[in-house]
């Protein structure tokens, strides 16, 4: 913003003390007007992934209805690339008014933990809208293992060290640190066998060359159901919408386990609070919906809706968990 001409200098370099406040006061201003005529031209949602993923399904399904809310076009536009490092850089270094935002995965928090040198801080660079959706694992056995509950598995694990392998959709992905927080509480071992995203495990699972998979609800659920796969616990802290028949891994024997994917909503960090509350009353409203929170259950996602603070907390807690779990498991920074 320009400087008016009657806010002399002191000394070089400097405003005198008057002109400074004056300034500042100026500067407010012109940030809530900003703030007030929010939104007057489209906003850009930038998904960090392809097309056709869950965060690209919750993004458009938030989109799509944010229009109307706001009563400006909300574009998904998809900049996947590195490991959702380039389309979440991009936000980072947008300018902070609202029309550039982030729909993000869980994956923006274990990051950090496998890749050194990122071009953003995912606490720093960001100020959180929302959390969106969740979106539990399940863990899934081949029909040839010899387990039907959590609590056979570890014994099956702990007389046959290292027997067994596990699918895994990327080395530092959700599935991986299930599974390594998994064998870190239980004390087991098993081989993470990786693959390049979560099909080709699942396919992997099905022709029996690995024995487990922490799988989305949405993947497995059919050969559950199928009995081509048999389904022992789900990793969220209390048992799935989708599936409220299976028990969580910590009601089956290993107290305090939780792992839980999720799809949220974020904003260049500096954005102004009140633009801040805006979109997170109009996405909260949105995802609590009957109509979205139905559209969203077939893919076995639900509906959270969260304050910024929340979900703030939410990801400090995670990158903090995260760091320390890949140093425990001895997962290297790329």
């Amino acid at each position: 913003m320009r400087i008016p001409h009657r806010f002399r200098r002191c000394a070089p370099g400097f405003l005198c003390r008057g002109a400074l406040a004056a300034c500042i006061a100026a500067l407010a201003v012109h940030a809530a007007g900003a703030a007030e005529t929010y939104p007057n031209k489209p906003i850009r949602m930038i998904v960090p992934q392809s097309a056709g993923g869950s965060t690209d399904f919750v993004a458009r399904a938030v989109a799509q209805r944010l229009d109307d809310a706001l009563k400006q076009p909300v574009v998904v536009d998809n900049r996947p690339g590195a490991g959702s490092i380039n389309g979440t850089e991009i936000v980072a270094k947008a300018t902070p008014d609202g029309y550039t935002l982030l729909a993000v995965a869980a994956s923006l928090t274990i990051t950090p933990s496998i890749r050194k040198n990122l071009p953003y801080d995912p606490v720093r660079d960001f100020v959180p809208i929302t959390q969106l959706v969740i979106l539990p694992h399940i863990l899934v056995v081949h029909p040839s293992v010899a387990a039907t509950t959590v609590k056979d598995l570890i014994v099956l694990l702990k007389s046959k060290p290292s027997a067994l392998n596990c699918a895994i959709s990327g080395v530092g992905t959700s599935t991986h640190l299930a599974l390594e927080q998994f064998m870190f509480m239980t004390g087991t071992k098993m081989l993470p066998v990786p693959y390049k995203g979560g099909a080709p495990g699942m396919a992997a699972l099905l022709g029996g060359q690995v024995q487990l998979y922490f799988a989305t609800i949405s993947t497995a659920l059919p050969h559950v159901n199928a009995g081509r796969l048999r389904a022992l616990a789900v990793t969220s802290p209390r048992r799935s919408v989708s599936a409220p028949a299976i028990p969580t891994i910590a009601e089956s024997g290993v107290p305090g386990y939780e792992h839980t994917s999720w799809v949220g909503l974020l904003a260049p960090a500096k954005t102004p609070r009140s633009i801040i509350a805006r979109l997170n009353a109009e996405s909260v409203g949105i995802v609590n919906s009957p109509q979205v929170k139905t559209l969203l259950l077939r893919d076995g996602l639900e509906s959270t809706g969260s304050t910024p603070e929340e979900f703030s907390a939410i990801i400090r807690t995670e990158v903090a968990k995260w760091l320390k779990l890949a140093k425990v498991a001895g997962i290297k920074a790329d």
